[in-house]
């Protein structure tokens, strides 16, 4: 495993417009909710309350069709958690398992209540240690300034969002606004016949939270599928004394080279022979027909020093490597 890979480091492919947008967001909104925090708390209470807002503001300007960035998880996360934390902070003496409590309450409320949103642990944390300004408050705190700050951050994200014809908040806006595109409704025809069913069965045997929508991810593999597609090789590129890849990953990955050939204008009868030069059954030769190879294979590769080069300059690797 490369470090790379270990520490998760993998650059995100998005326009520099969708960066701006999403700071400028952030900014408009933090600027909304400092205001309201200092007004019901002072200076003290804002400075613990702002910090988790900032969290949120990160989630649904950076992150707007993300499941954890939805309404319901945004206010629902944050009110539950505000409401467990100040629970705790008034029933719980020692003030170390107070603040335990109340975060892992939280998170298992949230879980349970299908409004995952990680700001809610710092709002239920904040009502534990937060001082004075906000003890003062007591279960008011969860109305004001947490769900009333959660409200204007849903509200700002909403318009904000929406001035941006790529982003929509919430996520249901964005599948309104696509299924209205006539764009749309022809890639529909082509979608992957993948139901909510089929996604939620996937997603249990996962056992994981994924913080992408079903729609998104219906979306996404629709995209990649037509990509793939276009990039698709046809029997006249493969040709004698070349070298092609399968593009998988794992075990699966093999680089073939084109050793020998029987051209027929019959396409049942036009053969290559092919030996593997890298990844699973390294040195093997085999035979198929022209076309057969071709919908094999995503693209040619050339081999540059000890590396396998794709179109383009990125380089293939072995799996593991």
């Amino acid at each position: 495993m490369s470090v790379r890979a270990f520490f998760g480091l993998d650059f995100e492919q998005i326009s520099h417009a969708e960066r701006l947008a999403s700071g400028a967001g952030g900014f408009v909104g933090i600027f909304l909710i400092a205001v309201v925090s200092y007004y019901f708390t002072g200076f003290e209470g804002a400075a613990m309350i702002v910090p988790s807002m900032g969290a949120s503001a990160v989630l649904v300007f950076a992150v707007p069709h993300g499941k954890l960035s939805q309404p319901w998880n945004v206010l629902g996360g944050n009110g539950i958690s505000a409401l467990v934390g100040m629970t705790c902070y008034l029933y719980v003496p020692d003030v170390f398992l107070a603040a335990a409590l109340a975060v892992g309450i939280a998170i298992t409320l949230m879980h349970y209540m299908s409004c995952i949103h990680p700001p809610g642990g710092a709002s239920a944390l904040a009502a534990v240690i937060g001082g004075d300004a906000i003890h003062a408050l007591g279960y008011q705190y969860v109305l004001t300034p947490v769900l009333l700050n959660s409200f204007i951050i849903f509200l700002v994200a909403i318009g904000f969002n929406y001035l941006f014809p790529w982003r929509r908040y919430p996520a249901s806006l964005m599948k309104s606004a696509a299924q209205s595109s006539p764009a749309q409704t022809k890639n529909e025809e082509r979608e992957p016949h993948l139901s909510q069913d089929d996604l939620d069965y996937a997603m249990r045997k996962m056992d994981l939270l994924v913080d992408i929508t079903a729609d998104d991810l219906k979306r996404l593999y629709s995209l990649a599928s037509d990509y793939s597609e276009s990039k698709c090789l046809r029997p006249e590129d493969i040709q004698l004394d070349r070298y092609y890849s399968n593009g998988q990953h794992g075990n699966q990955w093999q680089i073939r080279h084109i050793i020998d050939e029987s051209p027929h204008e019959d396409p049942a009868r036009d053969k290559v022979i092919y030996k593997i030069v890298a990844g699973q059954d390294r040195y093997n030769t085999g035979t198929c027909t022209r076309e057969e190879f071709a919908v094999w294979a995503r693209f040619e590769v050339e081999q540059q020093g000890d590396h396998w080069v794709r179109p383009g300059g990125t380089i293939e690797s072995e799996p593991g490597s």
